[in-house]
């Protein structure tokens, strides 16, 4: 039993129609948010050229996820006192420390693997996260989806990977860095449905944020320049204070603290489904601001995805 109600079979927490809408709309909100973050993300590393070439690429993305996770932190006890108990929880301490290294680990390997591939490549093996949170699920549940959802999964996996066009598959090492990506962030979300329904979000989230934070502020030490000032002082460049502002406020206070209070509503395949269409929010964003070409393949893509959630939305009776 969870501390807010019953979680059935599945791993889902029993609720009404009503709650359950609420959490879709919760979940859409924040693709639309995740679909600016590479914008945000993009303006800062852009700001911070010669920085690069002092201290490495690495170790300046590390100080920017150090810093974005910092902040989401730091949010979370400034306004909520159960994320303030949370720092003396041990349990809070364990789960927070499963959701955040995973997520600490999917976005360092994503880097990585996105340094010698396309983006689009990147997109499509990226997305193979849904297929994998469908399949663990199906495993660990002893029970295979329903039609619909195996055919949403589809539907999300090749609009995500193809609204760029279609990728361009070598498998060299960074593919299978990013395949690996995409298994840890199916993790993410099979856990954080797990952990969510039995402990409260207010308190993972808080330490989550910590030890992603705490995890990338030890990567900056391994790949970084820790003792030059200027490394941990890039957020006040040119350029960088506001995209990182909007990261930690937007991309990860916002929307993991609401995949962490609303996920637990839905089947952990649907909103893996949901979170697909993050790629089509940030291609819009890319089209208006001249960052991305258009194609008739952002149509395709684009449709299936949408599409694909919508199906499962609409003719899902039963539980995957």
């Amino acid at each position: 039993m969870s501390d807010n109600g019953q979680v059935d079979s599945s791993g889902i927490l029993e609720s009404t129609d009503k709650q359950r809408q609420v959490a879709i709309f919760a979940l859409l909100a924040v693709t639309l948010v995740w679909g600016a973050t590479f914008i945000w993300m993009k303006q800062a590393l852009d700001a911070l050229d010669e920085e690069k070439t002092m201290l490495g690429t690495n170790g300046v993305v590390a100080s920017l996820v150090f810093a974005r996770f910092a902040i989401a932190g730091l949010m979370m006890l400034l306004f909520f006192a159960k994320a303030r108990q949370a720092l003396v929880d041990k349990q809070a301490w364990l789960d927070g420390l499963i959701l955040g290294v995973l997520m600490f680990i999917a976005y360092l390997s994503q880097m990585i693997g996105l340094d010698d591939i396309d983006p689009s490549v990147s997109a499509f093996l990226t997305s193979l996260y849904v297929v994998f949170t469908a399949l663990i699920s199906s495993i660990y549940n002893l029970r295979l989806p329903t039609k619909v959802m195996i055919l949403g999964v589809g539907l999300a996996t090749f609009g995500a990977g193809f609204i760029q066009g279609p990728p361009h598959l070598t498998w060299g090492l960074a593919e299978f860095i990013t395949v690996f990506c995409a298994l840890l962030f199916a993790l993410h979300i099979l856990f954080t449905q797990r952990i969510t329904t039995k402990r409260d979000p207010v308190a993972v989230s808080t330490t989550s944020f910590l030890v992603v934070a705490a995890c990338s502020a030890s990567t900056v030490l391994l790949l970084g320049d820790a003792s030059n000032p200027t490394q941990w002082n890039l957020i006040y460049a040119d350029g960088v204070l506001i995209p990182v502002l909007l990261l930690g406020v937007g991309g990860s206070f916002f929307c993991l603290l609401f995949l962490n209070l609303y996920q637990r509503y839905l089947h952990p395949i649907q909103a893996a489904i949901i979170y697909a269409l993050e790629p089509v929010w940030a291609t819009i964003y890319g089209l208006q601001l001249e960052m991305v070409d258009w194609s008739i393949w952002i149509l395709i893509g684009g449709g299936a995805l949408f599409i694909g959630n919508i199906i499962v939305e609409l003719l899902s009776n039963e539980s995957a």
